[in-house]
Order: structure tokens, then sequence, then C-alpha cells
């Protein structure tokens, strides 16, 4: 067994060796609002349940490990002391990763993300119409671990309302974990999900992804694609130029002789890209069917 001192490594190994010792780890997606009324749209696995009565979430927003920045949730809880807790399930989850990149101030991440905003009943922020479950918060104090690099912000948030779907309820009106189906964040790129084993997402380019209110509307109306089918394609940072569609196509069918695909074809040949990550690819064969 080897021992570490943490003080003796830079953060960012820090960090990965405790998202991996400490995981799966529940996913806080964290609705807030500056005071000028732009809505915000966050991700955070630094997140749990402390307390039924009073009922009580924590979250921690950390500064940025790159260069000691606070992120806009942080700066928007300090701002209006509220907050939407949404939870993640396996439904949403390339949509919820999609939103983690790092936006500009003023960006709306559920517009890039392609999620709906529902209004709330007692806070500001807005609540997150496809989450399952949805709780609304009113922030009680922010405790601050640090003003280094990589230090959390500790967000002690009282539930207000919770809101339930009561398609992941059971029988007897209880919660079933079966159909909420939630998502857990482990380390590196890997997640967990309540039905089975870890699977992984690659994380959002270090440029933030087109989001899927880029997408073209032949695309978003397609449905031959899922929500995380989108959000995996509205991940690239910008779509291949004509010429590289072109170029890639005729080597395909070239090595692959093939004459010629159907619409149909070609996206089913995106979607079996898109399962393995291949947004890029994909994209080739359906920016295809607009160059025939």
């Amino acid at each position: 067994m080897i021992s570490i001192d943490p003080n003796a490594i830079p953060v960012r190994e820090v960090q990965a060796l405790l998202t991996s010792a400490v995981a799966p780890r529940p996913i806080a997606f964290a609705s807030t609002m500056d005071n000028q009324g732009a809505p915000n749209l966050s991700p955070f696995s630094f997140f749990n349940v402390f307390s039924s009565n009073p009922p009580i979430l924590i979250f921690s927003p950390a500064r940025r490990g790159t260069d000691n920045t606070t992120k806009h949730t942080l700066d928007n809880v300090l701002e209006t002391k509220e907050v939407v807790i949404n939870v993640v399930n396996h439904a949403i989850v390339q949509q919820m990763s999609l939103s983690s990149a790092n936006f500009d101030k003023g960006v709306n991440e559920f517009k890039k993300a392609g999620l709906t905003m529902l209004a709330s009943d007692t806070v500001a922020p807005y609540r997150v119409k496809e989450s399952p479950i949805q709780m609304e918060c009113k922030v009680n104090e922010v405790i601050s671990l640090g003003d280094k690099n990589g230090a959390g912000n500790l967000v002690i948030c009282a539930v207000t309302r919770i809101h339930i779907s009561e398609s992941v309820l059971n029988l007897d009106g209880k919660i079933d974990p079966e159909k909420v189906d939630l998502v857990g964040r482990a380390g590196g790129s890997y997640y967990t999900r309540t039905k089975g084993a870890f699977f992984e997402i690659p994380k959002p380019f270090s440029v933030p992804g087109i989001g899927m209110d880029a997408l073209p509307k032949s695309i978003l109306d397609n449905d031959n694609f899922s929500n995380n089918e989108l959000a995996i394609l509205a991940n690239v940072s910008k779509l291949p130029p004509k010429m590289e569609v072109e170029n890639y196509m005729m080597e395909y069918f070239r090595t692959n002789k093939v004459v010629n695909y159907s619409d149909n074809e070609l996206d089913l040949k995106a979607k079996e890209l898109l399962s393995h990550g291949k947004a890029i690819e994909a994209w080739y064969f359906i920016l295809s069917k607009t160059n025939k």
C-alpha cells in the first residue's frame, strides 16, 4: 500500500485521487439566477443530503484549479441566496455533461443543453423540467473552505419545495430506484447508474460545444436521434466543413465498396458512431445528406 501526503502533490492529483476514492457520488444539477435575472445551470458531484428535519442539502462549487476563479453558480447563490437542486437520471446525463463546460457569464446553459426552464413555486431560479425530481431551496449559509485553487465552498440549502414526477413512483407512491434511474459520478470520465454498471462519458472539450440550440432544426426534429445523442452532437466545438465531409464520405464509400446510402441508413450509421462517442465521424454522415 502506498501512502500519500496530499500537501506534497499538485492539487490536480489530489482531486483525481479523492474523486476516484469517494465514488459514486450523487449529482446536484444546480439552477441559479443572478441579480439581473439571468439563469445559470451547472452540475456538482460534491453533494449530498445532510438533514431531514430541517431538510438540508449541501453542495460545493469549488474554486477552479486552473486559475482560482469562482464559478457562476457560487457567485449567484452569494447574491440571491436561492437555488434549485435537480437530480440527474440517465435520460439527461449527456445534456448534463454538455452544460458543465465553462461557458461565458450570461450564456444560458438550459438552451445550450436543450433543457426546458420550468418556473419554481418558492424561489426565482428555474427548475429543469426533464429532471424527475426537483428541489427548490433557500440558501442558509455559504462556508468558504479556503481561498486557494481547488478550495470548496459549502452551500447549505434548506429545501422549501420538492417536485416529483409520478412516472418514477411505485404503486405505494414511493420513489422507485429502478424507475428514477439516477446517475452517480466516479473518478475521471466515469459515471454509474442505478440500473447497472459504470459507463464513460468524455468530458466536454476545453472549448465549449456549440450547444443544442445551435443544432439545425432538421436534426432536432429528426426522431432517429435521442436527446442524449443530440447532446453528443452538440458537444463539438464546430461543424466539419463541407470539403472535409465530402472527402471523408468519398473515402468511406470507396473503402467499403458502397455506392450510396439512403437518408435513414446515414442516420443509423451516425447513431452507431455516436454509441462509440465518435461525434465528428457521426457528423460526416449527417451532413452528407445536405451535400447530396
